[in-house]
């Protein structure tokens, strides 16, 4: 198709009144080509007489799974290939959802782009502040925080006395008056252009938080209708509602595409790998997966890990000695999008069976191994009361 760098194939198979379309996800350039198909031609040809209930199949195949010989790269033989290869299943196709979820996915893709640009804008004020000798990021654990952004503003309003700037600063600052007065001293003889970079910078700060907060209402808006879902996903450990939001954006309200966690997992790439070849399994490393989603599964696992009484604090400690912190973040996440599968899928609630089980385990263990020991002849005694009959079997 000429103007589009990608290929785009009609496959109609015979006696068969089903038309195929397959094409290739080269960028971006095949969102417009697979959107106009979606918008237009599936009505069209629902209307024929005869026709079923879905007259055609759109397919986005990855253009690694279409590469042909080096140096032969054209467009028709490309075409060819990819219905050759269609038809004898050997093309790797991508998951393209519904247009209500793609919104979904716009949405929050570009909060967190908003969200890049404002840690981006942080760094940058605070090299400036270095640049100008102002040490405010060396007292302050948050330099976009309330007491540090009301010292910026009363230093870009012209403020040059170091005391009427320290006492700005919140009361439960750890800094003391006179550090702050200190590591503000250089704005007595500040240069004027410092102070108006450092406005066009807040003023910056203020128009990302502005974007951020309306794509919030936005995207609550969109999932009203799943508010359940969002609730449901938000009670996992690590996880809020922001998080779940962008979860449900990437897999879908119900996950209804992924038949089991050990699809989903596998799609995500939250799973080890399997490149085994004569019976030599030679690397473990997991697939690529999606980016968005192994983004969300890594923070979520890591703040999992912390959470003091979780099940996942424990797989964590537990496999952290062996594994060491990346692999045992990768274990921790990889239960997490199998839990998250089955919260979606089946419309379950988390319920947390940290500590509780763990001392509940331990305790049938012990009885276990007492009963398999004195099985064999040692006369054990119990360290604790003997518990129910139930509990023992």
């Amino acid at each position: 198709m000429g103007g589009l760098r990608g290929n785009v194939v009609l496959h109609r198979p015979l006696q068969v009144h089903l038309l195929v379309v397959s094409m290739e996800s080269t960028a971006q350039y095949w969102r417009p080509v697979w959107e106009a198909l979606e918008r237009y031609w599936k009505p069209i040809c629902e209307k024929r007489a005869g026709a079923r209930r879905k007259s055609g199949t759109l397919h986005l195949a990855q253009a690694l799974s279409n590469r042909g010989r080096r140096g032969r790269k054209r467009d028709f033989p490309d075409a060819e290939r990819l219905v050759k290869r269609l038809v004898a299943q050997e093309l790797t196709l991508s998951f393209v959802p519904d247009p209500e979820q793609r919104l979904w996915r716009t949405v929050t893709r570009k909060k967190y782009q908003l969200r890049c640009d404002r840690i981006r804008l942080q760094n940058q004020l605070e090299s400036l502040l270095e640049e100008a000798h102002i040490k405010v990021s060396s007292l302050v654990s948050d330099l976009l925080g309330l007491s540090a952004q009301r010292m910026l503003k009363a230093i870009a309003d012209g403020e040059t006395n170091p005391a009427t700037l320290a006492a700005l600063a919140d009361k439960r600052l750890r800094a003391t008056p006179e550090q702050l007065c200190d590591a503000l001293g250089a704005c007595t003889q500040l240069n004027p252009v410092y102070r108006r970079l450092v406005k066009l910078a807040l003023e910056e700060l203020r128009l990302i938080d502005e974007q951020i907060g309306q794509l919030d209402k936005e995207m609550a808006g969109l999932l009203s209708k799943h508010q359940d879902a969002v609730q449901r996903l938000a009670e996992v450990p690590g996880l809020g509602v922001d998080s779940a939001q962008q979860i449900i954006a990437e897999v879908g309200p119900t996950a209804a595409t992924f038949p089991s966690e050990k699809c989903l997992s596998s799609w995500v790439g939250a799973c080890p790998g399997d490149d085994e070849s004569a019976g030599v399994n030679h690397s473990h490393r997991s697939p690529k997966g999606n980016r968005h989603m192994r983004r969300l599964l890594n923070q979520a696992a890591n703040a999992a890990a912390r959470t003091k009484g979780s099940l996942f604090e424990i797989v964590y400690r537990r496999s952290v000695p062996r594994l060491g912190h990346n692999q045992a973040i990768g274990v921790v996440a990889h239960r997490q999008c199998r839990l998250i599968w089955l919260i979606l899928h089946k419309g379950v609630r988390y319920e947390e069976r940290g500590p509780a089980v763990t001392k509940r385990s331990k305790q049938l263990r012990t009885w276990r191994m007492i009963r398999q020991l004195r099985n064999l002849g040692y006369q054990i005694e119990p360290p604790n009361p003997q518990p129910s009959q139930a509990q023992a079997q």
